[in-house]
């Protein structure tokens, strides 16, 4: 039962930042408002322990709490009402022994007409199938199987990493394209997406046991499944996975591309010397240059080939190749927290300051481009409105640089 709670990863919502294991309280911030998740522990007067194995299992795969209200979908009943009943009453059993805590659920901030749980109904009759869930690589093989289960039930990948519609439903049809729920964007995660990006089935094995590979480190809420989920992960059960993400047959890996000249802009990248005009080109990228040079280089090297098991390349970085350069211009915004060390991982990062105080949106948008063009084979098309758009997306998220 406690294997299979790290797999639903259960403590991650559940526990709230500074809070009690499973107490509930985390902030869930939702298009349509605000929720908080729920207190899963055996408290009898604030938690489940008065729950059965029938209504516990009801909660976990229909969404319905044992006092019959509907549950929100951001309780990932939409992937795990795909979950064997053994399954659900094995993680009932592990939390109705775990530390019960006396703590109160916080009431959701909705706006009506959201606030009326009775909609429920109508969203579950829709979206709510107990038809097989889409894939985004092909297979049959056993370990393809067991992870087609970890990956699109047990773990609900699809959750943050599926485009949703305006209900708030996943978009089947766009099953693990990427998402973005939060301020970074979840990548795609096809199997062809992967390949694009230079992934292999044991880089990926090794990113989920320890966050760190020779694609990149883990960080935001990726660093939190891996901490308290994917590591824990049997030696099978990883392989399975992975399995799962890139197929029986995986796409062979594509090599990073040659550095795009600097003439193959799309359009104005926002970044000249001065860091406030337009222009694209040799110039930009020059500018560029400085700024990694000044921020950059002395942690992840002059050519980015960054520090082993302490700080992320960027030359091959999956961030810096995706084509959606949305991540990467947050990074630099924003920064990335240190990840302390945790026993059995993952390795710990000394985080990434974020310089969203000291470079205007053109010198953001050269250094990017630069950091895209030179480190992963990207057109340098980011420009000084777009890093606007995501300074003021961070600005009402309630980011604040990392220092």
């Amino acid at each position: 039962g406690e294997y299979l709670a790290r797999l639903g990863d259960c403590v991650a919502c559940h526990t709230a930042e500074g809070g009690k294991s499973m107490a509930g309280g985390r902030e869930l911030a939702t298009p349509f408002g605000v929720l908080y998740s729920t207190n899963i522990t055996p408290d009898k007067e604030t938690g489940i322990g008065n729950y059965t194995f029938a209504q516990f299992d009801r909660a976990m795969r229909k969404g319905v709490a044992a006092d019959g209200h509907n549950l929100y979908p951001a309780m990932p009943y939409a992937s795990y009402h795909l979950m064997s009943r053994e399954d659900s009453d094995l993680i009932y059993g592990y939390l109705m022994n775990i530390r019960p805590v006396a703590q109160p659920n916080t009431k959701p901030a909705l706006p009506f007409p959201f606030n009326l749980r009775v909609l429920m109904f109508g969203w579950k009759a829709l979206f709510l199938s107990s038809a097989p869930l889409p894939v985004g690589s092909q297979g049959q093989s056993p370990a393809w199987l067991r992870g087609q289960y970890l990956g699109n039930v047990m773990g609900h990948c699809a959750e943050c990493h599926t485009p949703r519609r305006m209900f708030g439903q996943m978009q089947k049809d766009r099953w693990l394209q990427g998402g973005t729920l939060s301020l970074f964007t979840a990548p795609g995660i096809t199997a062809e997406a992967l390949a694009a990006r230079g992934w292999t089935r044991e880089g990926m094995a090794q990113f989920l046991q320890t966050g760190f590979s020779a694609h990149g480190s883990a960080f935001d809420e990726m660093h939190e499944v891996i901490a308290n989920s994917t590591r824990y992960l049997t030696a099978e059960d990883m392989t399975a996975l992975s399995t799962f993400l890139l197929g029986d047959n995986p796409p062979a890996p594509q090599p990073l591309p040659a550095a795009v000249s600097p003439d193959s802009g799309t359009g104005n990248s926002g970044g000249n010397s001065a860091g406030n005009g337009a222009g694209n080109g040799a110039g930009t990228l020059d500018a560029g240059r400085g700024h990694y040079m000044a921020l950059c280089a002395s942690c992840h090297g002059s050519e980015g080939l960054g520090r082993s098991l302490t700080m992320p390349p960027l030359k091959g970085n999956s961030t810096v190749r995706q084509a959606d350069a949305r991540n990467l211009v947050l990074a630099i915004l924003v920064g990335l927290p240190k990840h302390p060390a945790t026993q059995q991982g993952p390795t710990p990062l000394p985080g990434m300051p974020g310089f969203i105080q000291e470079l205007t949106d053109g010198e953001v948008a050269a250094l990017a481009n630069y950091t895209r063009t030179t480190l992963g084979g990207q057109p340098a098309d980011v420009t000084a409105a777009q890093v606007a758009d995501l300074r003021s997306a961070a600005g009402k998220s309630g980011h604040k640089a990392a220092p």
